[in-house]
């Protein structure tokens, strides 16, 4: 039978779990002890495996610098100034809905939805006594994709707003009020169609001396075509 105590001097004192394995071969658990380490051998190769590697840390390019030196870590990080500028504080009491004086309806569409958006615009023009603007192919004013518009007076919101909701043809259409804050027109005043997207308007103005307080509609299409009734 084996010394116990040969079994564990033999074993290197940084091998915990080799002299584990001598200690118990040498106290006669024989094949019994074999079995049992044999049995969690997998247990423990599947917990090594589930331990992840050491991140990596990547080589920078040699001889190159970074342009924003090696300090930026040491930057102060101060509250920034409003990126909205010119922003009306919140009003003690609520606007009129007379300040609005005529809507817009943008229609937005890409290469893919070109076709749908031409449909609609000659369906508009056809039913509708509307000012209807150019075809832009590419972003302009604060819209930042191509778009068409149309403007029409109050009187016509009633039947345009649920005529586009049911003919929208799954476009994107942003519906906004003309008061004398076009920036708050184009960003808070709005109601969309279908789903939202960015408007660059932060930059807009009010109108300066000697333009009209609120933009005018000057209809231009011919209707032919009354529009549908159930």
């Amino acid at each position: 039978m084996s010394d116990p105590a040969r079994a564990v001097s033999i074993a290197r004192p940084d091998e915990p779990e080799l002299q584990r394995r001598h200690l118990l071969l040498g106290l006669g658990g024989g094949a019994a002890v074999a079995t049992a380490i044999a049995a969690a051998a997998p247990a423990k190769a599947e917990e090594a495996a589930s331990v992840p590697p050491p991140a990596r840390q990547p080589r920078p390019p040699a001889g190159g610098k970074s342009p924003w030196g090696y300090e930026t870590f040491k930057q102060a990080t101060p509250r920034p100034a409003s990126v909205r500028p010119g922003e009306a504080p919140t009003p003690a009491k609520p606007r009129p809905y007379t300040a609005i004086k005529s809507y817009h309806a943008h229609v937005y569409f890409d290469e893919d939805t070109y076709e749908k958006a031409a449909l609609l615009r000659t369906w508009v023009a056809e039913r509708f006594l509307v000012e209807l603007g150019d075809w832009n192919l590419v972003p302009r004013g604060p819209h930042v994709t191509p778009s068409f518009y149309f403007g029409f007076t109050n009187d016509l919101l009633h039947v345009i707003l649920p005529w586009l909701q049911l003919n929208s043809l799954g476009l994107t259409i942003l519906l906004h009020p003309n008061t004398d804050d076009p920036r708050s027109d184009h960003l808070y005043y709005t109601a969309w169609i279908n789903r939202s997207q960015p408007v660059d308007a932060y930059r807009m103005t009010s109108p300066g001396a000697g333009e009209p307080p609120v933009e005018l509609i000057y209809p231009n299409t011919r209707p032919i075509i009354p529009v549908e009734t159930a």
